[in-house]
């Protein structure tokens, strides 16, 4: 059983979850204590073998404990955390931040220049709900398109959306960025996000070769059962790492078994190609995207936390941003893939002229489907100033691959 290596499974996130109040004093013992925490169990994995690869803390709304009565005040508070991080990470772990949600018109009107200015620190969301109707509540989706428009146009090539995004059902506790939010009544949690397309590459290398008449039904119950059981094995181990560890008042809340691809790993679209997809987007793709989402909701043994499905985030995937440039897909190939998976538009460079009308109708079609399937979807949109429809981006941030901007038809 060559899975088991451990390097084939990475935890791409040990996730803090904390409530701050409005008492700024207040800030550092609760953010010490949960740093501290995070690298007890960062050790604890990491001397066992598996690699961690960023430690987090969500917080409650951010409403709740900073001074949001002008972006000034706003301005200030994160200052100070921004200080407080500094000094927590002077030892050599860096400790990453989200400032959680914003929950109303004034908080989200803010967003811009905070993510201007203060980057990676404000990583946060909007969550849209509906009405006793299905409908989605309208008051927070056009100030939502006008936060996506604004931080397109003043931080360098749009860059700055990777720190926001809009949720469509998605419950509190998701250990990524920027959807993980919190709630004070929930206390203080920990989640762990792994990082899993080079096992799953792995898993399908190993068990490419069809035995001579194998019907496709046959290799593809194969293919789910091989997957299940290696992320099974990964996810029990490090379960029992985490066992008898003094928790300092945080409970686990679950693993979030999602792929979480990224730009130092496999693409997923390697595991399309796999499973005998001629690319992703071509026929059969939606059928191996529900078979990948069984897999992830498998795990047997522990809580699942935040998406625990199908992540497709294009511009974080090195195979989904070259075949957007090859035309392969575009935006409704990546919603349609939603219905069976998630994560929703998750990192889509569109044209920078995108009226506002289209970017809010692509929301409520998502956010449609994410209730009427009941899963949890995203909108992460990158309006590109500049380029049109088919241009290839010029992304400088270290997380991003240049791909295609897509069109909303």
């Amino acid at each position: 059983m060559t899975y088991t290596k451990k390097e084939l499974c990475r935890v791409r996130t040990v996730t803090a979850f904390v409530v701050l109040e409005p008492d700024r004093k207040q800030w550092r013992e609760e953010i010490s204590r949960a740093s501290d925490f995070l690298k007890d169990v960062s050790a604890g994995i990491t001397g066992s073998g598996y690699e961690v690869q960023s430690l987090r803390i969500v917080t409650n709304p951010f409403g709740e404990y900073l001074d949001t009565a002008d972006i000034a005040t706003a301005r200030k508070g994160l200052s100070e955390l921004q200080a407080l991080l500094a000094d927590l990470s002077s030892g050599g772990t860096r400790v990453r931040f989200s400032i959680g949600e914003a929950r109303n018109v004034h908080e989200i009107s803010l967003l811009p220049e905070l993510i201007r200015d203060f980057g990676d620190l404000c990583n946060t969301c909007v969550n849209i709900g509906i009405d006793e109707r299905g409908i989605l509540e309208k008051d927070l989706i056009p100030p939502s398109v006008d936060a996506i428009l604004a931080i397109s146009r003043i931080t360098p090539r749009g860059e700055g959306n990777f720190n926001f995004t809009v949720n469509c059902n998605c419950a509190p506790l998701i250990p990524y960025f920027p959807a993980g939010y919190h709630r004070k009544e929930l206390g203080k949690k920990y989640v762990i996000g792994l990082e899993t397309p080079d096992l799953l590459v792995h898993v399908l290398r190993e068990g490419s070769v069809t035995a001579p008449g194998e019907s496709l039904h046959s290799r593809l119950g194969r293919y789910e059962q091989a997957l299940g059981e290696a992320l099974q094995y990964h996810i029990s181990s490090i379960a029992e790492l985490l066992d008898n560890r003094d928790s300092r008042g945080f409970e686990l809340a679950g693993f979030d078994s999602s792929a979480a691809p990224s730009k130092s790993c496999a693409s997923m679209t390697e595991v399309y190609e796999l499973m005998g997809v001629d690319h992703f987007g071509a026929a059969g793709t939606l059928e191996a995207s529900s078979l990948l989402t069984r897999v992830f909701k498998s795990v047997k043994g522990v809580e699942l936390a935040g998406f625990s499905g199908l992540m497709l985030a294009l511009t974080e995937d090195r195979g989904l941003a070259e075949g957007s440039a090859k035309g392969y897909f575009d935006i409704r190939t990546l919603l349609m893939n939603s219905a069976v998976c998630g994560i929703g538009l998750d990192t889509v460079p569109i044209p920078g002229d995108t009226p506002p009308e289209k970017i809010s109708a692509i929301i409520r079609d998502t956010g449609a489907m994410a209730f009427r399937l009941n899963k949890p979807l995203t909108v992460r949109l990158f309006p590109v100033p500049g380029l049109k429809a088919g241009d290839m981006t010029r992304f400088e941030s270290p997380d991003l691959c240049n791909c295609s901007v897509l069109e909303i038809p």
